[in-house]
């Protein structure tokens, strides 16, 4: 991935002003929720960028939250954002295809944007390798990518869409599709965008490898 790329869009850019902006991201919240999750389960959110995912599960009561974004000054936004409660929060900035990630760590995976900008096969297989690694056996991803109808360019990359079929075939055997659908998200500049939203469950056919 480019870093140099989405740094400058977040040194430069107001979260309101990018394409992806959305107040609340309300599907990821209603997908997390059906989870059920413990308020102790570690989440990990890729391409956290400076959504506010991070502030309505602090304010739901999780306590074991991890921002994971390619660019810096994007989470140096979210943590001045946050205040008082950004030492609760684990920020990581790297690129999540060549990330050092725990093993078996995490019981929930959110990415609401950053795979579908992963065009290279190379690319994806990295990614996936980090999920199966890193996310508990039973653990959860909520995966949130342009669906058919959605956009092949965005912020100046292009980008690879999915329906729900190309995305679990993309993860492979070891995941179970529980849930899909598609929405149009509105862009702060009046556009729609298609995105088409998953959760699976890891089901590993071996045991992950440490």
């Amino acid at each position: 991935m480019n870093r140099q790329h989405w740094e400058n869009i977040h040194a430069t850019k107001a979260p309101g002003q990018v394409s992806w902006y959305a107040p609340h991201l309300e599907v990821s919240l209603q997908l997390i929720d059906r989870v059920a999750l413990s308020r102790t389960a570690s989440i990990l959110d890729i391409g956290s960028g400076q959504s506010t995912l991070v502030d309505d599960l602090l304010a739901r009561g999780y306590s074991r939250l991890t921002l994971l974004d390619i660019s810096q000054a994007a989470l140096d936004a979210t943590r001045q954002r946050l205040g008082e409660t950004a030492p609760a929060v684990r920020f990581l900035a790297t690129d999540i295809t060549t990330a050092s990630l725990p093993p078996a760590h995490f019981h929930l995976w959110h990415d609401r944007a950053v795979f579908h900008f992963l065009t290279a096969p190379e690319e994806r297989a990295a990614y996936i390798q980090q999920l199966t690694r890193s996310l508990k056996p039973g653990g959860h991803a909520i995966l949130a990518t342009f669906g058919p109808q959605g956009p092949t360019r965005c912020s100046g990359l292009d980008t690879v869409r999915y329906d729900a079929v190309t995305l679990h075939r993309q993860l492979g055997p070891g995941f179970r599709l529980l849930q899909s659908s598609t929405h149009l998200h509105p862009t702060p500049s009046g556009a729609t965008q298609q995105f088409l939203s998953c959760h699976f469950q890891f089901q590993p056919l071996t045991a992950p490898t440490k």
